[in-house]
């Protein structure tokens, strides 16, 4: 968890023993204070009085240890005192995780596309939850089994289960492969397993601080795997069933839920018009056993109304963002949606459908590397409302966690009414905003959320000219003193070598900061991230730039956005 720091001592509690008069009167114990000052040679003021009753006692903040030391010593040999003890400094405990692939969790923590969840850490990680995954069942991952708690294969045909028989307790994934074109139905295409599941499993609940992989949104928490996608996908009787199982309902003819869920993740779904009476039957006695039941928007670019389940009652329909704070532009819409999460854009959309041309814009997360059957664990990123979903499945799991007699509808309406606007643009509506997960936390919890400051964004485009410098500005106002030591700057730039480029800041006064160097080896395309830089020193108010100079000829772009966080 790293080391805290040691921060100087520069006020002592002093408790009078209930009999003293500075136990009670304030006059006193700043007489005491005075005294005690003339003694050691230290300045002290008596500061206020604690609940507790203890006084507050200021040594200043050019004190030593040695100070200190004989500050303590002269007030434990006063017969009035009870006890004397440092004022010391408390930390925050959610430290960044040691993961090695957080850094490219942009959707856990980058202040424009991403939900804020490291922030929430501090109150709630999700322990005493389990969050069921109702997909495609589990690829063995040593980022995922230490959190994997048993569940249950609901493919009651042995054809589509690929494992010989029908209904069992092995929730392992079998692949869910087509090998030739037509095979599912008119119009299927062959494809690869997609291990989606534990794809889904990871964002929710991926071992955190274990030195390896990503971490999870809600990484105290237990993932149970409920196979129902396998072979040409799942039936909707079946899918129904593992809803009511999930959720620690009676399915005839399989055993007892051992460890019923709160949260349901439902990553899938299919096309109708309406929510069918098996689904809604199911989902209605899930929230009525106080499931929460979280459910995918869907990926075709429509209105949600006509994909199912996303479209029935008493669910939490998710649609997706991408790093940008953008709709995704494959993800549904419309009134049907109640919120938006992070579910990544690995392609544009003009991009050739297949291809992975961003996948540092995707949403990282467990996998494995087989093509049909289970190979080797890893990670990639995917895109979809599937992998939007699971960061709403794993805040209500902190959510839960963190004030247990939460029923599912203190849930949805906690997450809808502290999600934030789109920082991008979303036709067709896109629910109450992305979820902001430690406003949520902090809101059901009854703490107040710390300022995280105003965003100033310019998105107006700027051409990038080859050999040539550009910029592009920003009027900050309405702010008092200087800018943070820890000012954020998120960056969109979009050029097809991104090596050519140096990026610097510049303050209202002409202080240059650079962000970025050129590098002719770095041909990745773009540069949206986010750069943090102390400018503490720097008056806040005023016209600050994003200045762009491109080094090199033959490749262009623009910068589509930036923002200062204050």
């Amino acid at each position: 968890m790293g080391t805290l720091p040691s921060a100087p001592v520069e006020k002592v509690i002093v408790t009078y023993k209930s009999q003293a008069a500075e136990a009670g009167s304030n006059t006193a114990a700043k007489s005491d204070a005075a005294e005690k000052a003339a003694k050691t040679g230290e300045k002290l003021a008596f500061e206020r009085r604690l609940a507790g009753g203890a006084a507050l006692v200021d040594l200043g903040d050019s004190a030593t240890k040695q100070d200190v030391t004989e500050v303590m010593d002269a007030f434990r040999a006063d017969p009035a005192v009870a006890s004397v003890e440092p004022d010391i400094r408390a930390y925050a405990m959610a430290v960044t995780p040691n993961d090695t692939e957080y850094a490219k969790q942009w959707d856990l923590f980058e202040a424009t596309g991403g939900m804020n969840v490291p922030a929430a850490w501090d109150k709630t990680t999700g322990s005493g939850v389990t969050v069921a995954v109702i997909d495609t069942g589990y690829a063995a991952h040593s980022d995922l089994a230490a959190n994997t708690v048993a569940g249950y294969d609901f493919i009651s045909t042995s054809s589509d289960a690929r494992d010989g028989n029908g209904r069992d307790a092995d929730a392992k994934d079998e692949g869910d492969w087509n090998a030739t074109d037509g095979e599912c139905g008119t119009g299927s295409r062959a494809s690869n397993s997609s291990w989606h599941g534990t794809h889904v499993a990871g964002t929710i609940g991926a071992v955190t601080h274990n030195t390896k992989g990503i971490a999870g949104i809600a990484y105290g928490a237990k993932v149970q795997h409920v196979r129902v996608l396998g072979k040409c996908g799942g039936s909707s009787s079946d899918i129904a069933d593992a809803i009511t199982w999930a959720s620690g309902g009676s399915v005839p003819g399989v055993p007892a839920n051992a460890t019923p869920a709160k949260v349901i993740n439902l990553s899938l779904g299919g096309a109708s018009s309406t929510c069918p009476s098996v689904y809604q039957t199911a989902i209605n006695g899930a929230v009525q056993r106080g499931t929460t039941v979280v459910v995918a928007a869907g990926n075709s670019n429509a209105n949600t109304s006509g994909f199912t389940p996303a479209n029935c009652s008493n669910v939490i329909t998710v649609a997706s963002t991408s790093r940008e704070g953008n709709r995704s532009y494959y993800s549904n819409y419309g009134t049907a949606v109640d919120v938006s999460a992070p579910g990544g854009e690995t392609r544009r959309a003009t991009d050739t459908p297949g291809t992975v041309t961003t996948p540092e814009n995707g949403i990282l997360s467990t996998l494995n590397a087989g093509t049909t059957v289970q190979s080797t664990e890893n990670y990639k990123p995917y895109q979809g409302t599937s992998m939007a979903a699971p960061h709403i499945a794993g805040l209500a799991a902190l959510l839960k966690s963190a004030k247990s007699t939460l029923t599912p509808a203190d849930i949805e309406t906690a997450i809808k009414s502290n999600a934030r606007p789109l920082p991008g643009t979303c036709s067709g509506g896109c629910g109450s905003g992305i979820a902001d997960a430690a406003k949520t936390v902090n809101a059901v919890t009854g703490t107040t959320t710390p300022p995280t400051g105003t965003v100033f964004t310019n998105s107006t485009d700027v051409t990038i000219v080859d050999n040539a410098t550009v910029s592009s500005s920003i009027a900050v106002t309405g702010r008092t003193g200087n800018a943070p030591s820890a000012l954020k700057v998120d960056v969109d730039i979009r050029h097809t070598w991104r090596g050519d480029l140096v990026i610097d800041l510049v303050a209202p006064d002409g202080t240059v900061r650079n962000l970025k160097a050129s590098s002719s080896s770095d041909s990745t395309d773009n540069v949206i991230t986010t750069y943090t830089v102390d400018a503490s020193s720097e008056v806040a108010n005023g016209t600050w730039k994003l200045q762009v100079r491109d080094v090199a000829s033959g490749d262009t772009g623009y910068i589509n956005s930036w923002s200062l966080t204050f």
